[in-house]
């Protein structure tokens, strides 16, 4: 999608989109026949809430003109209710046959950064994953190919270039790792995948199975012993801060496919475990992201790639396991792999970069969406500063969190009979008791944050920036932090 920045409205065919606020329907007075248009919204009971919507056809000056009327609620139009406007003309023109859109904020009291947050919602919405639908009919297909902003100042431009571009690019990396199947993104090719990110200055190291045993990593490896699929640990340095300085973490678990192993996952909806390495995904998009607008931040991005599978050789129920630090693991249940996983990656992040802070990302525990649905994440984190920074950054972008309890009773629920650990507690509680685990894992000192991300990394219903399918969840929330805390 070719988004555009002008003053005045461009020539030729286009379909025009007119913000306006509440029942203030004077934005549509520039129109030839405004007043057929103004009587028309009632006849909808278009009451101009933020992103509703109506589509008419006007006559501009004798041309035939598609019109969409996108309501933006009343007083000033901030970051959410602009990406409400970008998104909602883009998933109405999307496959309309338009191929140019035009939205035009003349005179409107947009700033320079809500202007940008128009462009990105509409970039970002307009994302598709068509690579295997082979008999779209005509209709079906998408057709819009450029957005021109007009009446935008040129720092709505330079900040969308500077700030949103490059997160457009980063969400794009992580739907298209969390969309493809598990035959086609295993860790291997996730690997391949994120080896682009070296051309902007991101340092790649990748660790196969054989060295990541030579490191000691018995979580991990047990996890991906089931599979023919090799595992791996991509390993991503930006190094855009001071010299020395301690580089922030982050931590995703990257399940490519998650059968649930030798504990089994019922038939129905296994299929959507291909998404199992959301976190993985976000991580890699978010790197992305911080390389193209060059973050002035020192980060280093893990991502623990497995494939759990059951098989004669697949991990059982009751084995123990050494992790890299040392302690050892009853695997309760196979299907509680990813902190596993995480475990191992956690361990190795702070052995060879020494983070103060590390933030863990994970499609973690279906718990999590029994407790918040889909509209949160769950965090949690000891750490009521990194909380608040965390919290504060996914207000900010629209990825929200809601905090959840740590404390010593849960984690005496994870305490195993013949080892250190156990994999897994008691049903109740079970998002909490999985990050008692990985929380016994960060040494002290450090601060950490676990994000289960279970209900958010896909949706089954369209928002303002994504259609059904991969969100992109956590690259916006990762890329402000940094914004906020190491860069502002």
């Amino acid at each position: 999608m070719l988004i555009e920045f002008s003053a005045a409205r461009p020539e030729g065919k286009y379909a025009l989109v007119v913000p306006v606020a509440g029942k203030d329907l004077s934005p549509l007075n520039g129109l030839s026949d405004s007043d057929r248009a103004k009587a028309a919204l009632p006849l909808h009971r278009f009451e101009g809430e933020s992103g509703s919507s109506v589509e008419l056809f006007t006559d501009d000056g004798g041309q035939p003109r598609r019109l969409l009327v996108v309501g933006t609620g009343i007083g000033p139009v901030e970051g959410d209710g602009a990406e409400k406007l970008g998104g909602s003309a883009v998933a109405k023109l999307l496959t309309s046959g338009e191929t140019h859109a035009v939205i035009d904020l003349t005179g409107q009291n947009f700033s320079a950064d809500a202007t940008a947050r128009v462009a990105l919602a509409a970039a970002l919405r307009s994302w598709r994953h068509d690579q295997y639908r082979t008999k779209l009919k005509d209709n079906q297909k998408p057709t819009l190919e450029k957005i021109t902003l007009v009446g935008a100042a040129d720092e709505a431009r330079q900040r969308f270039e500077s700030r949103y571009a490059p997160l457009v690019e980063g969400i794009r990396l992580t739907r298209e790792l969390v969309t493809e199947p598990a035959n086609i993104i295993y860790p291997e090719t996730f690997v391949d995948r994120c080896r682009h990110l070296s051309e902007l200055g991101i340092e790649i190291e990748v660790l196969d199975g054989a060295q990541m045993a030579e490191h000691g990593m018995g979580a991990l490896l047990g996890v991906a012993q089931g599979s023919v699929r090799d595992p791996r640990l991509l390993i991503m340095r930006w190094n855009g801060g001071m010299a020395g300085q301690p580089p922030v973490a982050f931590v995703g678990k990257g399940v490519t496919f998650d059968t649930g192993g030798i504990s089994i996952k019922p038939a129905a909806g296994m299929e959507a475990m291909k998404w199992d390495m959301g976190g993985a995904g976000a991580v890699a998009g978010a790197m992305k992201a911080l390389a193209l607008r060059k973050a002035k931040a020192n980060i280093v991005g893990i991502c623990g790639l497995v494939e759990n599978m059951p098989s004669g050789n697949a991990q059982r129920p009751g084995d123990v396991v050494t992790t890299m630090s040392g302690q050892t693991v009853e695997v309760i249940n196979t299907d509680a792999e990813g902190r596993l996983v995480l475990a191992d990656a956690i361990t190795y992040v702070q052995q060879v970069a020494r983070p103060k802070t590390i933030i863990d990302l994970a499609t973690l525990t279906g718990a999590i969406i029994v407790s918040l649905g889909h509209e949160y994440a769950g965090l949690f984190t000891p750490d009521d500063k990194l909380a608040s920074e965390l919290t504060q950054a996914g207000q900010a972008v629209g990825e929200k969190l809601w905090r959840q309890p740590l404390h010593d009773s849960f984690d005496r629920l994870i305490d195993s009979p013949i080892a250190d650990i156990k994999n897994v507690g008691p049903r109740e509680g079970g998002s909490i008791t999985a990050a008692q685990f990985i929380k016994r894992f960060v040494d002290d000192g450090v601060r950490w944050a676990h994000l289960d991300i279970a209900g958010t990394v896909w949706a089954d219903k369209p928002a303002a920036t994504y259609d059904k399918g991969a969100t992109g969840f956590g690259v916006r929330l990762l890329d402000q932090f940094v914004a906020d805390q190491l860069e502002g």
